[in-house]
């Protein structure tokens, strides 16, 4: 039997830069976030990005809605590493600010800018410091006279809407751009991407906006995400959740090794617990995770509930212990190498970890 798995191709766009990191042309995918600290609190916010930083993400989003922000932002810009995309919205002069005060992106929506004139003001701007744009538009911002013609913010109204927007900075003689389409609603957001894929070569910034607190936007992000990432869609992304913006960053992680598109440090394997379970697994995992969190190597470990059947069901794992009544075992690639007392599981299992990794 063929076993092969199938893997999706890629669709390929066009390649810009945010900052030092490449985004479409067959670049790895990128995972963006956003603070959530205000912007003119300098100290707060870089804290927030190195933060971010330290947990893999790639690009970082501020919000600017005044010039005390945009104040900030140059100072902000001197203490992170990451790149800085500006978050506009209403006031062009407060993204041609951003740029002049070391912006490396700007997102606007073309459409509550306020006219094609503010938006030349922009465009012009970015252009002279050859920074990106994203367009973004989401189900809430659409057009009148494009809301009336659909009836409703349809998958048909976004994409529309949003090619609209592209085609008016395209005439202004400028192509450094990536898109967004975002909807709350997950079926509607997936259309919407699907039909510009096949309208533009453009980067594609993927995300489900306002989708709610940790397990249904979890949820939420990780089907309308995880499935146009597996239809070859996708070039950069991030989650959209009601939490700290350090837990987007772990479930877009989360999201890109489930697809074996992108891994970093350790994945966890572990069972859902059943009668047999005789160790408190919940707790044993949770131990774990906190010991291995930082580190970066990509490792399989499992974590099983029963010594007779957690080797076996997690033979594809580097390393893992299975537990029992009062003891354990330790396991590499489904070989037993000892046993463990059932106090010591998480502690050995830890430290078996960072070896492996190759830290102390």
């Amino acid at each position: 039997m063929n076993t092969a798995r199938y893997k999706p191709i890629r669709k390929i766009t066009r390649k810009i830069m945010v900052g030092d990191i490449p985004v479409g042309g067959g670049s790895p995918i990128s995972i963006q976030s956003m603070t959530n600290t205000d912007t003119k609190d300098v100290s707060a916010t870089v804290s927030q990005i190195k933060r971010l930083h330290d947990a893999g993400c790639d690009i970082v989003r501020v919000a600017i809605p005044d010039m005390n922000a945009v104040n900030a932002l140059s100072e902000i810009k001197k203490n992170v590493l990451l790149p800085v995309i500006a978050d506009i919205h209403f006031d062009y002069r407060l993204a041609v600010s951003a740029v002049e005060a070391g912006a490396d992106g700007l997102r606007i929506n073309p459409g509550n800018i306020g006219g094609i004139r503010k938006i030349e003001h922009i465009v012009r701007a970015a252009s002279d410091k050859g920074i990106s744009i994203r367009v973004g538009v989401n189900s809430g911002s659409i057009p009148k006279d494009i809301l009336a013609f659909y009836g409703s913010p349809t998958a048909e109204a976004i994409a529309k809407s949003a090619m609209r927007e592209v085609g008016l900075i395209n005439a202004i003689g400028f192509d450094n751009l990536k898109v967004s389409l975002k909807s709350s609603h997950v079926p509607t957001m997936i259309d919407a991407y699907r039909i510009v894929s096949q309208e533009c070569d453009y980067p594609l910034h993927l995300g489900v906006t306002e989708a709610g607190s940790l397990i249904p936007g979890t949820v939420k992000n990780a089907v309308g995400i995880g499935m146009l990432l597996a239809e070859g869609i996708g070039d950069t992304l991030r989650v959209s959740l009601t939490r700290d913006p350090v837990e987007e960053v772990s479930v877009a992680w989360s999201i890109l090794r489930a697809l074996d598109i992108r891994t970093r440090g350790p994945e966890i394997i572990s069972c859902p617990t059943c009668g047999r379970t005789e160790i408190d697994l919940f707790s044993l995992v949770e131990k774990v995770e906190r010991g291995i969190a930082d580190i970066k190597t990509p490792i399989k470990v499992a974590v099983m509930g029963c010594v007779v059947n957690g080797p076996g069901e997690a033979k594809e794992a580097d390393i893992g212990i299975a537990g029992g009544r009062g003891k354990g075992i330790l396991f590499k690639a489904g070989k037993v190498i000892r046993k463990i007392p059932e106090e010591s599981l998480a502690e050995v299992l830890i430290a078996e970890v960072k070896l492996l990794a190759g830290e102390k």
